[in-house]
C-alpha cells in the first residue's frame, strides 16, 4: 500500500513540473536585460544607458545626473517608465526613447519617498511609498495619490504590475492588489528574489528556480531549465526569456490552461 502512495505522490509532483525547450541562445553582454515589447523591440541597460533595438533602428536614453537605472517598465511601448530610486525620479519616454515627462517625487508639493514606480495606465503609476510602507496609485496629471494597501511590514523584494494589478513580493509573501485596493491573493513564499508577470499570470524566481502561477492559482508549476544562473527574465505569451550575464536564452513556453 505504501508503495502505491509513494507512486501517487511522485506522479503529483511530476505533474506540477515542466521542462522547458530551448529554441534560441544569443550572446548578450549588458548590465540588465529588460525584455521585448509588444513590437518585438529589445530593451536593455548598459553603462547607465537605456537601449532599445528595433529592427534596423537603435535608440538610447540617458541622464547621468539621475544615477543608475532601477527599473524599466515597457508594458506600453509608447509610454516607457524609467525609475531612478537614487534620485526618487521617474521619466516617461516615447517609442523612440525621447523624454515625454519627468516626475521628481522630491519636488512634489506633497513629498513622496518611493522605491518602485511602474505603469498603471490612465496617467497613473503604481508606486511603493517607503515612508508609509504602502502601495499607492499616483496620478501624475492631478498630483493625487490613492492608497491601495495596508502597511507592509516585511521588506519588499520585487514589484511588477500591469494596468489592473500590482504584484508585491516580500521576504515572506506574494501579495496581488487590484486598482480598487483589494487583495486578490496572498501566497506564502520565502527566499524569492524576483517576480515577473504577463496577462495576470506570473513567475517567481526562488533560489535560481522558477515557479509559474496561473492567474492567482496558489499551486505553482515548477519550470525546469538547463543549468543556467538566472540574472534577469521575461515572461511572454509563448516564450520565456532568461539572461545569465553572457547569453540570452529563449524557451518555448505555452502557458498551461489550468
Amino acid at each position: 500500500m505504501a508503495r502505491y502512495v509513494f507512486l501517487f505522490l511522485f506522479l503529483v509532483h511530476f505533474s506540477n513540473a515542466q521542462t522547458l525547450t530551448e529554441v534560441e541562445k544569443t550572446p548578450l553582454k549588458v548590465d540588465s536585460f529588460i525584455g521585448f515589447d509588444s513590437y518585438n523591440a529589445l530593451y536593455f541597460t548598459k553603462g547607465m544607458v537605456l537601449h532599445k533595438k528595433a529592427a534596423a533602428q537603435n535608440f538610447q536614453f540617458t541622464d547621468f545626473q539621475l544615477g543608475a537605472i532601477t527599473s524599466v517598465d515597457i508594458i506600453n511601448p509608447l509610454n516607457v517608465v524609467v525609475f531612478y530610486s537614487g534620485t526618487n525620479t521617474a521619466v516617461l519616454l516615447d517609442n523612440r526613447l525621447n523624454e515625454i515627462e519627468r516626475i521628481e517625487f522630491n519636488n512634489l508639493p506633497q513629498f513622496l519617498n518611493i522605491s518602485a514606480a511602474t505603469n498603471a495606465g490612465g496617467n497613473r503609476l503604481w508606486i511603493f511609498n517607503i515612508d508609509s510602507q504602502q502601495v499607492e496609485l499616483y496620478n501624475y496629471r492631478t498630483g493625487r495619490s490613492q492608497v491601495i494597501s495596508q502597511p507592509i511590514t516585511a521588506n519588499v523584494v520585487s514589484v511588477t504590475s500591469n494596468f489592473n494589478y500590482c504584484y508585491v513580493l516580500t521576504e515572506k509573501k506574494l501579495r496581488v492588489y487590484n486598482i480598487f485596493g483589494g487583495i486578490v491573493s496572498e501566497i506564502p513564499i520565502s527566499e524569492a528574489s524576483k517576480i515577473v508577470q504577463q496577462n495576470e499570470n506570473y513567475m517567481v524566481l526562488k533560489n535560481n528556480e522558477l515557479n509559474f502561477f496561473k492567474q492567482n492559482n496558489a499551486e505553482p508549476l515548477q519550470l525546469k531549465t538547463s543549468n543556467i544562473s538566472i540574472k534577469d527574465l521575461q515572461l511572454s505569451q509563448d516564450f520565456l526569456y532568461i539572461y545569465d550575464r553572457e547569453f540570452l536564452y529563449k524557451f518555448d513556453f505555452k502557458q498551461p490552461k489550468r
